[in-house]
């Protein structure tokens, strides 16, 4: 009677390991990562007696994970990506909020601004008038210091997260790489050690949450994890670390490096997916561009407004002088060039600046400058340089002194820095140039019906040093032709006039309308006592609607416009694209835990039909001890 015993005892054994990891199973039910495991029974090898084989029991053959290394896949992918996409939503949505804000953005203050020049225009005396133009220009540009300072701190904090971001890359794959060997330490004919196995995919599973990663498996039990372009992040128990750079041209913006033995390659534009590619993209697409729009616009109010305050008259009589102050374009030379070059970069159009960034190199005896924005490539030495200035895109750029040695390269801003950098340049409200400083007048003995304009200053500045010279303009017999007379014109004579046809001289423009009379003549000079003229004010105020950026296509609120679009826009793709990640990580995270996620009804109804094997099996040896109790009472007797 020894086979029902052995029976009975290796189903004892057997469903209590069901039982068991029954137990582990609800146990873990909320565990991340976990994946439900299975007893698999099978018999044991059966015994040949008397002409057959006998049974001999159960026995538990392994215990079996369920995992699915499709949907794991899939999930660990679509982490990645929901979560640059996420990343990118919240970050842009910051911009999109401030730049749009009704109360915080640009476009109540400028509004304020060219109101206030109206009002100076309605009343050019008012000393009241002139000092909230200069509040309002003080707060105009107190606006772009802030949005200035605001990016700053964006940029700062874009830095600051993927410092913490690499970080816990590495610690993650550190903990990946120690799981590995103790994985493959534990792997052999007795099975696999199915919780270590969890915790590595759930690790990795987080990993992805920074970067998106690829996975080789090893016959030997260990995975592999790729970024990047492929480069290594943990082989086996080896481990690579990832560290953060700073940038070769700008020492205040950090990027990624991955260290594999020697001085650590930069892969920062490699990187995709998870955490650091939101913030990169964030970076890269809508930081960077929404700083140099909105510095494009501060370079335009600036020159536009600095040209046209100087080819006006203060209330001292003075000509006008610059109204704002801005910062020239910046340079930023390669840390590791080796020549003593400095280069010098004006803005000297600013309706033909663009909103990119621009590169300098040196190779051999070649330089080139390149557009980052699409790549556009200028062959300088063809142009002149560096012997001579030469002008790209409305910027000028020379070099200034020392030389450019082979390889040298520089990062070109012409607009980063100038929203930062606004200031007003007046503080006396009597500076403010409202008035025209030339006159027009006509004769009064004239007899004619032609009228002259009121005339208006040429720019760009500076201006003719004769600008407010006497000129005089008598007609000829028959007036269809007229002399001019005074400093700075040649005194030219038998001028055929036309009626309305513009006349400059010494740096003015007007035009005479109508019929002249033989010996009608026309005077333009100083304004002097012009205290109530406001045709500059005028002029100022009219820049407001005038197409002065993106080669005279837009105005400073146009292009504003375009930048609080651009950014929203972008925004919502990030918030759409984020939605839309997250339903579909959503989907495949139930596919994968309907397949490998613990169900508490199925484990109950499993922990009863065991516990009822289980207890047939301790009736089997309950009754074969009965059989085997019989046969000794019988031998006794």
């Amino acid at each position: 009677m020894a086979d029902p015993f052995n029976i009975s005892v290796s189903a004892l054994l057997s469903y209590q390991q069901a039982l068991n990891t029954t137990s582990h199973n609800i146990a873990n039910v909320n565990t991340a990562g976990y994946s439900r495991q299975q007893v698999e029974l099978g018999t044991q090898l059966p015994e040949y007696r008397g002409g057959d084989y006998v049974g001999n029991g159960v026995q538990v053959e392994g215990i079996r994970r369920i995992y699915n290394e499709f949907l794991t896949t899939q999930v660990r992918d679509l982490t990645a990506t929901r979560s640059e996409a996420d990343t990118l939503r919240q970050l842009a949505g910051q911009i999109d909020n401030i730049l749009a804000d009704p109360d915080a953005g640009l476009t109540p203050v400028a509004g304020q601004f060219f109101a206030a020049l109206q009002d100076l225009a309605n009343d050019p005396t008012s000393t009241a008038a002139r000092q909230v133009v200069l509040d309002k220009t003080e707060t105009l540009a107190s606006r772009f210091r802030d949005f200035s300072r605001y990016f700053d701190s964006l940029s700062q904090g874009v830095n600051s997260t993927l410092t913490t971001a690499v970080d816990q890359v590495n610690v993650l794959a550190q903990q990946i790489g120690e799981l590995n060997l103790r994985i493959q330490s534990s792997t052999g004919s007795n099975g696999a050690p199915n919780d270590l196995l969890d915790q590595r995919d759930e690790l990795i599973q987080q990993l992805s949450e920074y970067t998106a990663v690829a996975v080789v498996d090893q016959d030997d039990g260990n995975r592999n994890i790729f970024i990047g372009a492929g480069q290594p992040l943990v082989v086996g128990g080896q481990v690579q670390q990832l560290t953060t750079l700073r940038d070769p041209y700008d020492p205040s913006r950090q990027r990624i490096g991955f260290a594999s033995g020697g001085a650590p390659a930069d892969i920062t534009g490699q990187l995709t997916g998870g955490k650091i590619g939101g913030l990169l993209a964030f970076r890269d697409q809508v930081l960077d561009p929404a700083y140099n729009r909105l510095g494009q616009v501060a370079q335009g109010i600036a020159a536009t407004m600095n040209a046209q305050h100087q080819l006006g008259l203060d209330l001292n009589g003075n000509l006008g002088g610059d109204l704002f102050t801005i910062a020239a374009p910046q340079v930023l030379p390669r840390s590791s060039n080796t020549g003593s070059a400095v280069l010098g970069v004006a803005v000297t159009d600013v309706g033909a600046l663009t909103t990119s960034d621009y590169r300098l190199d040196r190779n051999g005896t070649s330089y080139s400058l390149t557009r980052l924005s699409d790549g556009t490539v200028t062959n300088l030495d063809a142009a002149g340089f560096p012997a001579g200035a030469v002008t790209v895109d409305g910027l000028q750029i020379n070099l200034a002194s020392g030389s450019i040695n082979d390889g040298d390269s520089f990062l070109l801003q012409p607009t980063r820095a100038a929203s930062g950098s606004l200031q007003v340049a007046i503080s006396d409200p009597n500076a403010l140039a409202a008035a025209s400083p030339i006159r027009t007048g006509a004769g009064s003995a004239n007899t004619g019906s032609a009228t002259i304009s009121a005339g208006a200053v040429n720019g760009p500045p500076p201006v003719s040093a004769d600008l407010t010279a006497a000129v005089t303009i008598t007609f000829n017999n028959p007036p269809t032709s007229f002399n001019v007379t005074g400093a700075g014109t040649g005194d030219p004579t038998n001028i055929p006039f036309v009626s309305g046809a513009a006349i400059s001289y010494n740096g003015w423009t007007m035009q005479i309308s109508g019929q002249p009379a033989v010996g009608d003549t026309f005077s333009v000079g100083a304004n002097t006592g012009g205290a109530g003229d406001n045709r500059n004010a005028l002029a100022l105020g009219a820049l407001q609607s005038t197409n002065t950026l993106d080669q005279g296509q837009s105005t400073f609120a146009d292009a504003y416009g375009s930048l609080v679009s651009t950014v929203g826009v972008r925004t919502q793709r990030a918030q759409a694209a984020s939605a839309a990640q997250g339903v579909l990580l959503n989907q495949a995270t139930a596919a994968r835990d309907n397949v490998a996620g613990v169900n508490l009804d199925e484990e109950a109804a499993n922990l009863l039909r065991f516990q009822q094997a289980y207890q047939a099996a301790a009736r089997v040896i309950e009754v074969a001890n009965s059989l085997f109790d019989s046969i000794l009472n019988a031998v006794r007797r």
